[in-house]
Formats: C-alpha cells, structure tokens, sequence
C-alpha cells in the first residue's frame, strides 16, 4: 500500500529498544495443517478449496490481512514477510505493490522510489541513478524501479522501511531479495499446496497513471499474468486494488477478479482524478452516490481508518461514520488499512507512553474497528489482528 494512505506515517520519538511480539502463541493458526494427520490435512484441504470456490464469501468476516507481509517483524515485501504472515494466521496477504522495472517487468516495492526499502545506496555502480522526479505532483528523489532492468534489481536486497519504529527488524536487513509479481503468483501456489489452505494475495498497482504516461502501463501486464497463471475469474484467490479508480475501471475491462478501490483521506483527490481534472474528492467517493458509482465497477473499498471512525483534534477516536453502512447497502465489503501495534500508529487512547518502538493496546483499537462492521482489516501485525478477531467474536 502506498504513501497516500493517511496513516502511513507518524512522528518518530524515542527508542526504548525492546518489544514483545504480541499472540506469538497463534503462530499454529496461520500453519493449522502443521502437525495433523494426513486424514485431518486432506479434510481441511477439502474445506479451503470449498471456501476457494465461493470466492469473497468464502473470506473469513472480519478477515486479517497481512500488510505487505508481515511488515511489523520483517523487512516488508519479502518472502520472508510474506511467510511469516501466513504462519500467524493472516487470510490474506498483501503480496504486491506492483511496480514495473525498465524492462517490464512488475515487482513488489512500497514505491518505485526503492531507497528506503534496498540497499541500492549502497552499491557504488548505481550511484549514478540517483535523481529526482515528479511522483502524483511530489518531487521525490532517489533511485526508481523503471531505471533498472530486474537483473540489476535481483542484486538489491531489502532493508527495514521504518527503522525507527522498528530496530529489530533491521536484524534481517540484507537476508531477502526483491521478488517479482510472477514468482509471488507461483510461490501462491506454492503455499497453498504445502499449508493444505487456499493462498490469497492482494496486490494494488502502484502510480499507474504516472507508470502509463512512462509507456509501463501496469494494468495490461497485471492480466497477462494472471491469466498466464490461470488466477483471472471472479472467484481467483487474487484480488486488485488501487487507489486510482481508472485502474480499477481498466482492470475490470481484462480481468474477472474482485477488485477494491483504495480511498486515502477525505479531502484528497485521486491522482488519475488530478490528472484529469476531474474535481471530486474522497469526500464524494464515500457519499451514497459515490459508492454506488464505485459498485458498478469493484466489488469493495479499502478506505483509511480514519474514514470508518474519524478522529479527534486529541488523535483519539470519534464517534464512527456512515461508511459501512452505506458500503454495504450498494453491495461493497470494506477493508480498511492500516493497524500496527506501535504506540505512534494507535489512537491516542491506546497508546502507552510515547517510545516510537513501544507497543500500545492495539487490541483495544481492534475491537473498536470491528465493532463497525468491517469485512477485515490491513494490520502489519497479523497475529495481533487473529486473537483481536477471537477476542472479537467471542
């Protein structure tokens, strides 16, 4: 998910240098075939390729998504989070924010700018790709995705994105490599076959007005592979998301897969929308009109947090929105992002002292999310996210 999303970013204060992992004990529960008998893993294959069949319905409510993996203990986008996200339970994970390279190819990087997330600052015989470049009308410099050819890129490792907020992950900096959209799409399968449960992934295309003006539309080569890979009907364990609806209108012309528009803070608009001078905001996307607008072409949203229950001038919660409600009316699930377990990310009432590293009580904001009605929910931490939902449904 992408630098839109209004909770992405918090001020960064002090470091205490320790954390506890949170419902570490849950970490049978993304791997429940471990440990069972052939005749007890064959009838749980039988029931997720059941809940396969049925596509979005066959989703647990609320369902935990992985955010980029597990992005609260590794290094995000790597099979290294990836995998960790299903050992603790994760139905979905975020496995993808596609941005193409020179040679079109489509990998998974939080930005195309991929000097806060590699190493690539610190191979000499690149220095010299360093530039800056207008990214949705924001200067932003660094080194680009579609300056490389994926070779060059597979000599890149990835490195910790938030360092301050997360010191312990940086434990693992160097360890993994960029992965491609296509080996995700086989590692999918991979997966399933060896957890006995059907895989999800959700993948969201990254800047694709700015990828197209560079003549690397993301759109087209998204449905090439997933056709190549037999992952392109409506109930495909693949669903697309984007925050620019254009791209989600064109993924609806080539693909049958679910598909979900991301909406970032009220009062911004749409990079596709800036682009052509279309005036509406966020703000008129989430009207009832808006939504079913949006219905005629996805089959959900995936709005911030803060558009389900708006919060205070303190950072503490209001009282919630219509949105659910009027989502659900048109016929639209709402997967809100993002929740992590870090004091500076929570709502002011379940933070716990001020340490950027320092866990609050995000089991007290999860169950005020759920609350809402939400069909499931972005979470860097999705073993937080499993025993928030148990506490939930209980």
């Amino acid at each position: 998910m992408g630098t839109e999303r209004t909770n992405e970013t918090q001020p960064q204060t002090q470091i205490t240098g320790r954390r506890a992992l949170l419902g570490a004990a849950v970490l049978g529960a993304g791997g429940a075939v471990l440990g069972l008998s052939g005749t007890a893993r064959a009838a749980e294959a039988v029931t997720a390729g059941k809940a396969a069949a049925r596509g979005l319905k066959g989703l647990p409510v609320p369902a935990v998504i992985g955010h980029r993996g597990a992005s609260g203990y590794r290094p995000e986008h790597t099979f290294g989070s990836y995998e960790l996200a299903l050992d603790l339970g994760a139905d979905i994970v975020e496995a993808g924010d596609l941005c193409p390279t020179k040679d079109g190819h489509l990998v998974c990087r939080h930005e195309p700018e991929i000097g806060g997330t590699t190493d690539v600052a610190d191979h000499p015989e690149f220095a010299g790709r360093r530039t800056t470049k207008v990214l949705d009308g924001v200067p932003t410099t660094g080194w680009f995705t579609e300056d490389f050819t994926l070779a060059e890129l597979k000599t890149l490792r990835a490195i910790e994105r938030i360092p301050a907020n997360r010191p312990h992950n940086t434990l693992y900096n160097g360890r993994w490599e960029i992965p491609t959209f296509e080996e995700v799409l086989k590692w999918q399968d991979e997966q399933t076959r060896k957890r006995g449960r059907q895989v999800w992934i959700y993948p969201e295309t990254k800047h694709p007005t700015y990828f197209r003006k560079l003549g690397l539309a993301l759109e087209e080569r998204v449905a090439k592979l997933l056709r190549r890979h037999g992952k392109d009907t409506r109930n495909s364990p693949v669903i697309l998301q984007s925050f620019e609806p254009s791209s989600i209108q064109k993924l609806n012309q080539l693909v049958d897969n679910p598909l979900v528009v991301l909406l970032s803070a009220a009062d911004s608009r749409p990079w596709d929308f800036v682009e052509a001078g279309d005036p509406r905001t966020v703000r008129d996307l989430i009207t009832p009109k808006g939504l079913r607008e949006i219905a005629g072409y996805a089959q959900g949203i995936g709005p911030t947090l803060d558009l389900v229950i708006p919060r205070k001038a303190d950072g503490s919660l209001g009282e919630p929105s219509t949105l659910v409600s009027d989502a659900h009316r048109v016929g639209l699930i709402l997967h809100p992002y993002t929740m992590r377990n870090e004091n500076p990310f929570l709502p002011a009432e379940f933070r716990k002292g001020t340490a950027a590293d320092g866990y609050g009580d995000p089991f007290g904001a999860f169950q005020a999310y759920f609350a809402t009605g939400i069909d499931g929910v972005f979470t860097d931490n999705a073993d937080t996210g499993v025993l928030a939902r148990a506490d939930y449904l209980s």
